[in-house]
Protein backbone atom coordinates (compact mmCIF):
# COMPACT_ATOMS: atom_id res chain seq x y z
CA UNK A 1 0.00 0.00 0.00
CA UNK A 2 2.03 2.82 -1.33
CA UNK A 3 1.43 5.82 1.14
CA UNK A 4 -0.14 9.37 -0.38
CA UNK A 5 1.12 12.43 0.91
CA UNK A 6 -1.05 14.59 3.06
CA UNK A 7 -3.33 17.28 1.18
CA UNK A 8 -1.93 20.70 1.28
CA UNK A 9 -5.35 22.79 0.54
CA UNK A 10 -9.12 22.20 0.54
CA UNK A 11 -9.03 21.15 -3.43
CA UNK A 12 -6.72 18.67 -2.73
CA UNK A 13 -8.50 17.13 0.43
CA UNK A 14 -11.94 17.52 -2.07
CA UNK A 15 -9.95 15.25 -4.35
CA UNK A 16 -8.43 12.73 -2.36
CA UNK A 17 -12.16 12.07 -0.64
CA UNK A 18 -13.13 11.93 -4.70
CA UNK A 19 -10.38 9.77 -5.48
CA UNK A 20 -12.23 6.90 -2.86
CA UNK A 21 -15.53 7.90 -4.22
CA UNK A 22 -16.88 10.16 -1.61
CA UNK A 23 -18.45 12.94 -2.68
CA UNK A 24 -18.03 16.01 -0.34
CA UNK A 25 -18.85 19.29 0.23
CA UNK A 26 -16.50 22.07 -0.09
CA UNK A 27 -17.73 22.63 4.20
CA UNK A 28 -16.48 18.83 5.16
CA UNK A 29 -13.45 19.22 2.59
CA UNK A 30 -12.26 22.35 4.75
CA UNK A 31 -12.92 20.33 8.23
CA UNK A 32 -10.88 17.88 6.63
CA UNK A 33 -7.98 19.71 5.32
CA UNK A 34 -7.92 21.39 8.85
CA UNK A 35 -7.49 18.74 10.84
CA UNK A 36 -4.55 16.84 8.78
CA UNK A 37 -2.97 20.13 8.60
CA UNK A 38 -3.37 20.89 12.34
CA UNK A 39 -2.93 17.46 13.40
CA UNK A 40 -6.27 17.29 15.39
CA UNK A 41 -8.89 15.01 15.62
CA UNK A 42 -11.63 15.85 13.34
CA UNK A 43 -15.40 14.92 15.25
CA UNK A 44 -17.54 14.27 12.77
CA UNK A 45 -21.73 14.14 14.29
CA UNK A 46 -24.43 14.02 12.48
CA UNK A 47 -27.15 10.88 11.90
CA UNK A 48 -26.75 7.53 11.24
CA UNK A 49 -25.99 6.65 7.79
CA UNK A 50 -24.90 10.43 6.09
CA UNK A 51 -21.35 8.59 5.80
CA UNK A 52 -19.25 9.77 8.73
CA UNK A 53 -17.84 6.36 9.36
CA UNK A 54 -16.86 6.17 5.07
CA UNK A 55 -14.61 9.20 5.60
CA UNK A 56 -12.44 7.38 8.02
CA UNK A 57 -12.23 4.28 5.53
CA UNK A 58 -11.93 6.19 2.14
CA UNK A 59 -9.33 8.32 4.38
CA UNK A 60 -6.88 5.55 4.80
CA UNK A 61 -7.01 4.02 1.77
CA UNK A 62 -6.51 6.91 -0.70
CA UNK A 63 -3.68 8.03 1.82
CA UNK A 64 -2.52 4.45 1.63
CA UNK A 65 -2.68 4.30 5.48
CA UNK A 66 -3.43 1.57 8.03
CA UNK A 67 -7.17 1.60 9.16
CA UNK A 68 -6.82 1.11 13.20
CA UNK A 69 -11.24 0.70 14.02
CA UNK A 70 -12.29 0.72 17.50
CA UNK A 71 -16.17 0.02 17.22
CA UNK A 72 -17.58 1.93 20.68
CA UNK A 73 -20.21 0.03 23.19
CA UNK A 74 -21.65 0.55 26.33
CA UNK A 75 -19.80 -0.56 28.84
CA UNK A 76 -16.26 0.14 26.63
CA UNK A 77 -12.89 -0.24 29.22
CA UNK A 78 -9.38 -0.20 29.14
CA UNK A 79 -8.54 -3.59 28.40
CA UNK A 80 -10.57 -3.65 25.41
CA UNK A 81 -9.85 -0.98 23.92
CA UNK A 82 -6.04 0.44 24.89
CA UNK A 83 -4.59 -3.20 26.34
CA UNK A 84 -4.68 -6.06 28.64
CA UNK A 85 -2.00 -8.37 29.74
CA UNK A 86 -1.95 -11.60 28.82
CA UNK A 87 -2.91 -13.63 31.87
CA UNK A 88 -2.54 -17.47 30.49
CA UNK A 89 1.00 -16.48 28.99
CA UNK A 90 2.21 -14.76 32.42
CA UNK A 91 1.27 -17.69 34.65
CA UNK A 92 2.92 -20.16 32.47
CA UNK A 93 5.91 -18.26 32.49
CA UNK A 94 5.93 -18.06 36.14
CA UNK A 95 5.46 -21.93 36.23
CA UNK A 96 7.79 -22.53 33.79
CA UNK A 97 10.61 -20.35 35.91
CA UNK A 98 9.66 -22.15 39.43
CA UNK A 99 10.17 -25.64 37.62
CA UNK A 100 13.23 -23.99 36.84
CA UNK A 101 14.18 -22.76 40.01
CA UNK A 102 14.14 -19.31 38.81
CA UNK A 103 10.57 -18.06 40.30
CA UNK A 104 12.31 -14.19 41.47
CA UNK A 105 13.42 -13.99 37.66
CA UNK A 106 10.17 -14.43 36.13
CA UNK A 107 8.07 -12.42 38.39
CA UNK A 108 10.04 -9.35 37.32
CA UNK A 109 9.79 -10.05 33.38
CA UNK A 110 6.42 -11.08 32.93
CA UNK A 111 5.10 -7.00 32.77
CA UNK A 112 7.30 -6.93 29.31
CA UNK A 113 5.58 -6.34 25.68
CA UNK A 114 5.84 -9.66 25.14
CA UNK A 115 3.46 -10.35 27.38
CA UNK A 116 0.89 -7.14 26.82
CA UNK A 117 -2.02 -7.54 23.94
CA UNK A 118 -2.29 -4.25 21.96
CA UNK A 119 -6.13 -3.36 21.44
CA UNK A 120 -6.91 -0.56 18.54
CA UNK A 121 -5.61 2.52 20.81
CA UNK A 122 -2.38 1.41 21.65
CA UNK A 123 -1.97 0.00 18.36
CA UNK A 124 -2.25 3.49 16.57
CA UNK A 125 0.25 5.05 18.72
CA UNK A 126 2.50 2.55 17.37
CA UNK A 127 5.18 3.40 14.15
CA UNK A 128 3.61 2.20 11.12
CA UNK A 129 5.68 1.18 8.02
CA UNK A 130 3.20 3.61 5.44
CA UNK A 131 2.95 6.32 8.18
CA UNK A 132 0.54 7.19 11.08
CA UNK A 133 -2.50 5.45 10.83
CA UNK A 134 -6.11 6.51 10.70
CA UNK A 135 -7.52 5.84 13.74
CA UNK A 136 -11.32 5.46 13.66
CA UNK A 137 -13.39 5.96 17.02
CA UNK A 138 -16.74 4.79 15.83
CA UNK A 139 -19.75 5.87 17.68
CA UNK A 140 -18.54 7.23 20.73
CA UNK A 141 -21.78 8.31 21.98
CA UNK A 142 -22.75 4.33 22.36
CA UNK A 143 -19.88 4.38 25.40
CA UNK A 144 -20.21 5.84 28.75
CA UNK A 145 -18.84 9.10 30.48
CA UNK A 146 -15.83 7.69 32.18
CA UNK A 147 -14.64 5.94 28.93
CA UNK A 148 -14.99 9.58 27.22
CA UNK A 149 -12.50 10.70 30.53
CA UNK A 150 -9.81 8.40 29.56
CA UNK A 151 -9.81 9.67 26.09
CA UNK A 152 -8.68 13.06 27.14
CA UNK A 153 -5.01 11.92 27.51
CA UNK A 154 -5.25 10.09 24.08
CA UNK A 155 -6.63 12.92 22.10
CA UNK A 156 -4.60 15.81 23.88
CA UNK A 157 -0.84 14.15 24.07
CA UNK A 158 -1.43 11.40 21.78
CA UNK A 159 0.00 8.83 24.62
CA UNK A 160 -1.51 6.27 27.30
CA UNK A 161 -0.13 5.35 30.42
CA UNK A 162 0.21 1.78 31.44
CA UNK A 163 1.63 1.80 35.09
CA UNK A 164 3.89 -1.12 34.90
CA UNK A 165 5.37 0.46 32.20
CA UNK A 166 5.13 3.62 31.93
CA UNK A 167 3.86 6.14 29.11
CA UNK A 168 3.37 5.02 25.41
CA UNK A 169 3.63 7.97 23.25
CA UNK A 170 3.56 8.18 19.59
CA UNK A 171 6.25 9.65 17.77
CA UNK A 172 3.95 11.31 14.91
CA UNK A 173 0.03 11.19 16.18
CA UNK A 174 -2.52 9.36 14.15
CA UNK A 175 -5.12 10.73 12.15
CA UNK A 176 -7.90 10.88 14.28
CA UNK A 177 -11.62 10.38 13.49
CA UNK A 178 -14.34 10.35 15.79
CA UNK A 179 -18.26 9.71 14.95
CA UNK A 180 -21.01 10.02 16.89
CA UNK A 181 -25.19 9.59 15.46
CA UNK A 182 -25.53 11.83 18.28
CA UNK A 183 -28.03 9.54 20.57
CA UNK A 184 -26.18 11.63 23.90
CA UNK A 185 -23.91 14.27 24.30
CA UNK A 186 -20.20 14.12 24.29
CA UNK A 187 -18.57 16.11 27.15
CA UNK A 188 -17.28 19.73 26.06
CA UNK A 189 -13.63 18.53 27.39
CA UNK A 190 -13.30 16.41 24.91
CA UNK A 191 -15.12 17.98 22.09
CA UNK A 192 -12.36 21.50 22.65
CA UNK A 193 -9.55 18.81 21.69
CA UNK A 194 -11.12 18.15 18.48
CA UNK A 195 -11.92 19.93 15.49
CA UNK A 196 -15.98 19.72 14.59
CA UNK A 197 -18.50 18.81 11.71
CA UNK A 198 -21.66 18.28 11.39
CA UNK A 199 -22.33 15.58 8.41
CA UNK A 200 -26.11 16.25 7.25
CA UNK A 201 -27.80 14.37 4.45
CA UNK A 202 -26.79 15.58 0.90
CA UNK A 203 -29.22 17.80 -1.29
CA UNK A 204 -30.67 16.15 -4.30
CA UNK A 205 -27.72 16.95 -6.26
CA UNK A 206 -24.98 15.40 -4.08
CA UNK A 207 -26.86 12.49 -3.61
CA UNK A 208 -27.12 11.62 -7.39
CA UNK A 209 -23.65 12.23 -7.76
CA UNK A 210 -23.08 9.40 -4.98
CA UNK A 211 -25.21 7.28 -6.18
CA UNK A 212 -23.46 7.65 -9.94
CA UNK A 213 -20.16 7.15 -7.98
CA UNK A 214 -21.15 4.06 -6.16
CA UNK A 215 -23.96 2.41 -8.50
CA UNK A 216 -23.21 3.41 -11.93
CA UNK A 217 -24.79 0.69 -13.44
CA UNK A 218 -28.39 2.82 -12.45
CA UNK A 219 -29.64 4.68 -15.44
CA UNK A 220 -30.20 8.72 -14.94
CA UNK A 221 -33.83 8.63 -14.78
CA UNK A 222 -34.28 5.88 -12.28
CA UNK A 223 -31.41 7.47 -10.34
CA UNK A 224 -33.27 10.91 -10.47
CA UNK A 225 -36.53 9.71 -9.47
CA UNK A 226 -35.19 7.25 -6.17
CA UNK A 227 -33.18 10.33 -4.92
CA UNK A 228 -36.03 12.65 -5.29
CA UNK A 229 -38.28 10.06 -3.66
CA UNK A 230 -35.57 9.16 -0.53
CA UNK A 231 -34.93 13.05 -0.32
CA UNK A 232 -38.99 13.51 0.30
CA UNK A 233 -38.95 10.07 3.09
CA UNK A 234 -36.45 12.35 4.62
CA UNK A 235 -39.01 15.09 4.99
CA UNK A 236 -41.82 12.61 7.03
CA UNK A 237 -41.63 12.17 10.37
CA UNK A 238 -40.51 8.83 10.16
CA UNK A 239 -38.98 7.04 13.15
CA UNK A 240 -35.77 6.14 10.93
CA UNK A 241 -35.34 8.30 7.38
CA UNK A 242 -32.96 6.30 4.75
CA UNK A 243 -29.07 7.06 4.97
CA UNK A 244 -26.92 7.50 1.64
CA UNK A 245 -26.31 3.46 2.54
CA UNK A 246 -30.36 3.04 1.83
CA UNK A 247 -29.98 5.10 -1.33
CA UNK A 248 -27.54 3.12 -2.56
CA UNK A 249 -29.04 -0.46 -1.53
CA UNK A 250 -32.22 0.45 -2.62
CA UNK A 251 -31.09 1.73 -6.47
CA UNK A 252 -29.23 -1.55 -7.13
CA UNK A 253 -32.25 -3.36 -5.89
CA UNK A 254 -34.18 -1.98 -8.59
CA UNK A 255 -31.95 -2.21 -10.71
CA UNK A 256 -31.48 -6.00 -10.06
CA UNK A 257 -34.93 -5.95 -10.73
CA UNK A 258 -34.88 -4.01 -14.34
CA UNK A 259 -36.74 -1.63 -13.04
CA UNK A 260 -36.60 1.27 -15.63
CA UNK A 261 -38.64 4.01 -13.61
CA UNK A 262 -40.46 3.84 -9.91
CA UNK A 263 -44.11 2.56 -9.90
CA UNK A 264 -46.31 1.90 -6.98
CA UNK A 265 -46.22 -1.93 -7.00
CA UNK A 266 -42.80 -2.23 -6.95
CA UNK A 267 -41.99 0.57 -4.66
CA UNK A 268 -44.36 -1.08 -2.23
CA UNK A 269 -42.27 -4.52 -2.80
CA UNK A 270 -39.35 -2.95 -1.88
CA UNK A 271 -39.95 -0.51 0.97
CA UNK A 272 -37.92 -2.97 3.46
CA UNK A 273 -34.17 -2.16 1.75
CA UNK A 274 -34.44 1.37 1.88
CA UNK A 275 -36.32 1.65 5.38
CA UNK A 276 -36.05 -0.32 8.25
CA UNK A 277 -38.69 -0.47 10.72
CA UNK A 278 -42.50 -1.99 10.14
CA UNK A 279 -44.27 1.69 11.51
CA UNK A 280 -42.62 3.21 8.81
CA UNK A 281 -43.02 0.91 6.26
CA UNK A 282 -46.38 0.77 7.01
CA UNK A 283 -47.20 4.53 7.07
CA UNK A 284 -45.66 5.00 3.77
CA UNK A 285 -46.70 2.09 1.50
CA UNK A 286 -49.75 3.09 -0.60
CA UNK A 287 -50.92 6.25 -1.30
CA UNK A 288 -48.11 7.90 0.32
CA UNK A 289 -45.94 6.42 -1.90
CA UNK A 290 -47.77 6.68 -5.04
CA UNK A 291 -48.24 10.39 -4.01
CA UNK A 292 -44.41 10.63 -3.25
CA UNK A 293 -43.61 8.68 -6.70
CA UNK A 294 -45.38 11.15 -8.43
CA UNK A 295 -43.46 14.26 -6.77
CA UNK A 296 -40.17 12.63 -7.21
CA UNK A 297 -40.99 12.16 -11.19
CA UNK A 298 -41.80 15.10 -11.66
CA UNK A 299 -39.34 16.44 -9.61
CA UNK A 300 -36.65 14.13 -12.08
CA UNK A 301 -38.35 16.15 -15.26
Amino acid sequence: MAAHPVPTSIDQAAELLRAGGYVADRALATSLFLALTMQRPLFLEGEAGVGKTEIAKVLAATLGRDLIRLQCYEGLDVASAVYEWNYPRQIMAIRLAEAAGKAGDAAQGIYSEQYLIKRPLLQALEKHAGGPPVLLIDELDRTDEPFEAFLLEVLSDFQVTIPELGPVKADQPPIVIITSNRTREIHDALKRRCLYHWVDYPNADRERAILKSKAPGVADRLSAQIVGFVQNLRGMELFKPPGIAETIDWATALTALNAKELDAATVDATLGVVLKYQDDIARVRGDVAADTIAAAKKAAG
